[in-house]
């Protein structure tokens, strides 16, 4: 213990030697209590009350069982944290000393030693408190006291003279997901959500750098650094980046500095399927009297996006350019990776991001009903070639705009654009989720019986907010190159025709509307920010949603309770009826539903690129998950790949070869999404039944250019397939270069899995390594799902008669179980 003391001694006197230091309070000894008792339990920072409380075992984790309702009495509590911590003479001789609070969830009161120094209402936003005038020499005592969001939220709500709906949480700046949503747990948190820190400061203080990027060729790449510095001595100072200095003076106060910084031959920054998503690295001195007194490291990509509407004769266009090219959007939206946000660790960042990269996505959507990410998320896309569109924490309801909230939500703005906007990965900043839609489409304001002055009231109100507050923070903070701003996803209700000729589209015709997945061929938008379909989780995901032994069963309480979709199993099992033979066994039932949601996305995402490039993107709802949960995502939330991951992976490759029936007619399309164009390209067609027997053999189109979406020649169904049943075929399509190389291949079946007269397979795994199998199959093998605890490369994938297949394993694994479609249907 006296060592931990001595280092801990040392290394603050080493840092105090600076004109700049910092002392990290989180890892200081906390307590907390709920504020109606006395007793003082153990506490973790950053944390929420809710971990703190299951860390105490006075709750059980509301993850598992039906434990969720056990929960529900902490939101209307009021909860206090505190901590003492030792401030040296040495310590106060510094100028200046800031706490500061990283984050705090949501409405507290800061005291030190007793003295009342900051009152916070909002999560988004970083507390910067100068404490120096209220340090002692000794033990000083720091307190946070919680009061329950809810209730605040209440008591704004009885100041509008109508009902708001969702209320009180869109009164409140804080996660909205946390009320609950369709699958998510209501679990509203509390507590210290960040790092609490003390920054000791003399003379000067380097407040915020932002990275202007002016002129970008190949030749050289014109930035300007602004600089925000706040000196308490005014003088001549040297400002110098990556070691290139310059003189600048100074007053006493705020002082913005703008200095030209230049990069020769740049290696730009390309996003994932275009090339290296290159980084620069900036290190950002500033000098008095050849004394360092502050620095910044940033991490920079040199590249250019635009945002591409123009009229045409179908509409307005809606795309992003990239680097002066049209680039087609493939991807996926981010919710929160948990309920309670402190949890999410840097690794779990990493590997959601790299799993984007690994199913050839180039963007990800950040849903407005959650947080606005950790650095590391930003960081991860920066270094994966992941753009982002950045929704702010708005979604699904109306917001106020009286005085307080509009200056709430313009620092909310101010924060999160001065921590992000450096990220090459930023690429769009939006509103709002769904709250244009909200106003317009969902009835509230009959619902809730509104006057004409009351509907009146709420366009007001969103108005001031989306079109003005917030865009003209924007403009205020974010330099030139970062303020592409689109007021609310999506732009017009899917409802709508024009939803699909110009703006962005949530398409829910499918689940909300219960329309069959064949109509996604016929509802395709100019950009799809938002569509899905639920599958279930994995069984490892499942079995975790017990706290004892797994009673694996649709009709179990536990497996029911995590369903936050009032309707969910009901729809699941409409369509799987239309598509698939039900099975009775519950682990073949969770097999099904996987496969129905990745056939629905599958066919989805092929009209989008099939349409390329009247439609221009595709991101589908949603990625992951906050809990073990029944949901649109396609990695559960233990990290696992849903069958739909799988299939995302195979369907947003850079080149693919897609079918298109028609009344009997087949169209053949070749979309090539990567920078270059691929020449003398032909299509070949081959029709086989599931023994592997050859019906027709293959069938060759003349040679094009493969640039964007190419249409190759139609064909009749009859004349491929003769008087064959169709039922027992399938068409081989491959699209062949050069050399004859294979650029891309696909299967088409001309029936649904559940009219497929299958053939029993005999499913072979050979081990090649304690890492690797070799899998082989006699005749068509549908739907192949191999069962352990590992991650596979491939699976959920149809293996063709008489072939075999490679697959690489996370982890070794004594024994692998397979399953085929034939297992479900005999």
């Amino acid at each position: 213990m006296n060592k931990i003391l001595l280092f801990a001694f040392f290394f603050m006197q080493t840092l105090i030697n600076a004109q700049t230091s910092e002392r990290n309070l989180s890892s200081e000894k906390w307590r907390f209590k709920n504020t109606k008792e006395n007793n003082w339990l153990t506490a973790s920072v950053p944390g929420t009350v809710h971990l703190d409380l299951m860390n105490n075992k006075i709750i059980p984790d509301p993850y598992k069982d039906e434990n969720e309702k056990k929960v529900q009495w902490i939101e209307n509590e009021n909860w206090d944290y505190q901590t003492s911590f030792n401030i040296t003479s040495k310590d106060l001789e510094n100028q200046n000393i800031d706490l500061v609070f990283e984050g705090l969830d949501t409405f507290s009161e800061v005291y030190l030693n007793g003295i009342l120094i900051q009152t916070t209402d909002n999560m988004f936003r970083k507390w910067t408190i100068p404490v120096k005038q209220y340090l002692k020499n000794g033990e000083n005592i720091l307190q946070v006291k919680f009061k329950s969001s809810l209730n605040a939220g209440k008591e704004f709500a009885k100041k509008v003279p109508f009902t708001m709906p969702e209320s009180p949480r869109s009164f409140v700046r804080k996660a909205q997901y946390q009320f609950g949503w369709d699958w998510g747990p209501r679990l509203v948190t509390a507590g210290i959500l960040k790092d609490v820190k003390l920054n000791f400061w003399n003379i000067a203080r380097l407040d915020h750098v932002k990275i202007e990027q002016k002129i970008l060729t190949k030749q050289k790449a014109d930035l300007n650094i602004h600089a925000e510095i706040f000196a308490t001595e005014e003088g001549k100072y040297s400002f110098s980046i990556n070691g290139k200095s310059q003189n600048i003076s100074l007053k006493s106060g705020l002082n913005l500095v703008s200095i030209p910084y230049q990069i020769q031959n740049p290696k730009f920054w390309q996003p994932n399927g275009w090339g290296k998503p290159n980084l620069y690295d900036l290190k950002i001195t500033l000098k008095k009297d050849k004394k360092n007194i502050d620095e910044k490291s940033e991490r920079i990509g040199l590249r250019t996006v635009e945002l591409i509407q123009e009229k045409d004769e179908k509409g307005k266009s809606f795309y992003f350019k990239v680097n002066g090219k049209p680039m087609y959007a493939k991807g996926t939206n981010w919710i929160p990776g948990d309920s309670f946000s402190p949890r999410m660790t840097k690794e779990k960042y990493q590997k959601l991001i790299k799993d984007c990269k690994e199913a050839n996505m180039n963007m990800i959507r950040v849903w407005g009903g959650g947080i606005y990410e950790d650095d590391e998320f930003y960081t991860a896309c920066d270094e994966n070639g992941i753009l982002v569109w950045q929704d702010f924490m708005f979604a699904g309801s109306f917001y106020p705009s009286d005085e307080n909230f509009q200056k709430n939500v313009e620092l909310e703005v101010k924060d999160q654009i001065e921590r992000l906007q450096n990220h090459p990965s930023l690429a769009l900043w939006c509103g709002n989720n769904e709250i244009d839609e909200a106003i317009v489409n969902w009835g509230y304001q009959k619902q809730f019986k509104y006057s004409k002055e009351d509907s009146l009231q709420v366009w007001k109100d969103y108005k001031k907010i989306f079109h003005e507050i917030i865009p003209n923070a924007i403009q205020k903070y974010a330099s030139r190159d970062k303020q592409i701003y689109w007021p609310s996803s999506p732009s017009i209700g899917w409802g709508h025709k024009e939803s699909l000729t110009e703006g962005d589209s949530h398409y829910w015709g499918v689940w909300w509307g219960e329309q069959p997945f064949e109509i996604y061929n016929a509802k395709v938008p100019r950009f799809a920010s938002e569509y899905g379909f639920q599958g279930m989780p994995t069984l490892e995901t499942t079995k975790s949603m017990f706290s004892g032994n797994p009673e694996l069963d649709l009709n179990n309480g536990t497996i029911k309770a995590h369903e936050k979709h009032s309707r969910g199993w009901e729809i699941i099992e409409n369509y799987m009826k239309l598509d698939y033979i039900v099975p009775t066994d519950f682990v073949k039932y969770n097999y099904v539903s996987q496969l129905l949601q990745s056939r629905g996305m599958q066919i989805a995402i092929e009209a989008h690129r099939r349409a390329k490039p009247y439609n221009m993107g595709t991101l589908y709802w949603q990625l992951n998950d906050c809990w073990p949960v029944v949901s649109w995502s396609s990695i559960d939330y233990l990290g696992n790949w849903k069958a739909l991951h799988y299939q995302v992976k195979r369907s947003f490759e850079n080149q693919v070869v897609l079918v298109e029936e028609k009344e009997g007619i087949l169209n053949f399309y070749g979309i090539n999404d990567g920078s270059d164009t691929i020449e003398d390209v032909n299509l070949e067609l081959e029709v086989n039944n599931f023994k592997g027997e050859n019906i027709l053999a293959a069938v060759s189109t003349p040679k094009q250019n493969l640039e964007g979406a190419v249409k190759f020649d139609s064909s009749s169904i009859h004349e491929l397939v003769g008087e064959a049943d169709k039922n027992e075929l399938f068409l081989n399509v491959i699209l062949r270069g050069k050399d004859e190389k294979i650029i891309a291949e696909s299967n088409y079946f001309f029936a649904k899995p559940k009219d497929l007269k299958l053939p029993k397979p005999n499913i072979q795994i050979k081990k090649i390594s304690a890492t690797e199998i070799e899998i082989s199959t006699d005749v068509l093998a549908k739907g192949v799902y191999l069962i352990g605890d590992t991650h596979f490369s491939d699976n959920f994938f149809d293996l063709l008669p008489g072939t075999s297949r490679i697959i690489k394993l996370s982890k070794p694994l004594e024994k692998i179980e397979v399953m085929s479609l034939w297992d479900t249907i005999n």
